[in-house]
């Protein structure tokens, strides 16, 4: 059987989209913010919501998942434009564990598939954030070109504003969702349950790429205040210029007025 893991928004609007289920009759949980919609007629279908955007499906086909992501986009608060998935097999064992992408269930219990299902969620999320780091970097990977090769950026103040701007949005929408990637507060309630959850953030390296994160929104802090520095750099640099210009200009008036005897 498949378990797949989207992440297809910014957040999502967790408690409007749990009364909307409820007022359909649907067989649903709410556990802290994430919802638990068991769907019908399935042995094994379990789908989880998380507010971050993320969604984790059991034991549904591809058409499936993608019916049920298709039924929630009113519920979406800024849609990605790349959605990021992920994709498992999974089994039942005597002993939990993933190996090679499959994972081995310990029992039936759907508190053992949100438990995991918290791992994998965060893991899509890393990911979109991981692709939006990417993706500044690809796009101002050339302004310390520029810099290093002639000693100056070659953009406009208006430019380089504009790249502070996006740069400035994009850390702080990372910034602002960062805590979903912090052990989920499910776990408080629910502790025999974590070393579930440690095992799949162990299995998708969810520690390390965070730190990766983090030293990347370090470099884009960096870079920041580069463009800064570079805005004062340009403003000191015409003031300097007005000035010289001004002195110029006076220098000018008084040989008119007191050598020349013109004015």
């Amino acid at each position: 059987m498949d378990c797949r893991a989207y992440c297809t928004a910014s957040a999502y609007h967790i408690r409007t989209l749990y009364e909307q289920f409820k007022h359909v009759g649907a067989n649903v949980t709410l556990y802290r913010d994430v919802i638990h919609f068991a769907v019908p007629g399935e042995v094994i279908g379990d789908i989880f919501y998380f507010p971050y955007g993320a969604t984790v499906f059991w034991g549904l086909s591809l058409e499936q998942c993608q019916s049920y992501l298709d039924q929630i986009k009113d519920f979406e608060e800024q849609a990605v434009d790349e959605i990021e998935t992920d994709e498992f097999t999974f089994i039942f064992g005597e002993v939990p564990k993933i190996v090679e992408d499959e994972i081995i269930l310990p029992n039936t219990d759907v508190l053992s598939r949100l438990a995991i299902s918290h791992g994998i969620a965060q893991s899509v999320k890393l990911g979109q954030f991981e692709s939006a780091i990417r993706k500044s970097f690809n796009h101002t990977k050339h302004i310390p070109e520029d810099l290093a090769k002639h000693g100056r950026i070659a953009l406009s103040r208006r430019e380089i504003r504009r790249k502070m701007g996006e740069l400035f949005l994009e850390r702080s929408s990372i910034n602002l969702h960062a805590d979903v990637l912090d052990t989920p507060e499910f776990f408080w309630e629910y502790s025999e349950l974590e070393p579930l959850y440690a095992m799949t953030a162990k299995y998708l390296d969810l520690e390390t790429r965070v730190e990766v994160l983090n030293q990347r929104l370090d470099v884009m802090h960096e870079l920041f205040e580069m463009l800064g520095n570079e805005i004062n750099h340009q403003h000191s640099s015409r003031l300097e210029w007005t000035i010289i210009w001004l002195i110029i200009v006076e220098v000018c008036l008084t040989l008119l007025r007191d050598v020349f005897r013109v004015i």
